[in-house]
């Protein structure tokens, strides 16, 4: 991976890329890629993990140059998902090391095994692993019988 460039690469900013990167590391078995790259005041202008066969960028906050964390917004629209070997394993580490669970472990409509968490810095990441082979019609049908029994969103 080192050296190498996917099609399209995360870039998430946080408030405290040291502490971001420890519970990467912890969390999901990131390493740390090439040199860290400072800014002036010290924080992190760009750093570079590797989660599974992924890389990600991350910086600290930078609010004159518009970069901004999900804590400055209340929250993300974006989440990363990571496909993985054992998703209760990753759910379990992960909140272990300081995620909050959003949604426990479960064998989704889907035919995955799926969880989700959010981060300590604001970014929400969900496991899956596969767990059976559906056809789209398999799962069409069990997404209606799920939605079926939720109340409508507006």
């Amino acid at each position: 991976m080192e050296n190498q460039r996917q099609t399209i690469t995360p870039s998430l900013t946080v408030k405290n890329s040291e502490a971001a990167i420890a519970f990467y590391q912890k969390a999901f078995g990131a390493r740390v890629d090439g040199e860290i790259m400072r800014g002036p005041n010290g924080g992190v202008m760009h750093a570079e993990l590797i989660i599974g066969d992924m890389k990600i960028f991350l910086n600290d906050e930078f609010p004159e140059m518009g970069a901004r964390s999900p804590e400055h917004y209340g929250g993300t629209p974006v989440n990363l998902q990571l496909r993985v070997a054992d998703v209760d394993k990753t759910f379990e580490t992960a909140v272990a090391s300081g995620a909050k669970s959003r949604m426990e472990p479960n064998d989704a409509f889907w035919g995955d095994r799926y969880a989700f968490v959010q981060d300590p810095f604001g970014h929400g990441w969900g496991f899956s692993a596969p767990n059976e082979k559906l056809t789209p019609e398999q799962i069409k049908e069990r997404a209606e019988r799920l939605f079926a029994k939720q109340p409508a969103h507006k």
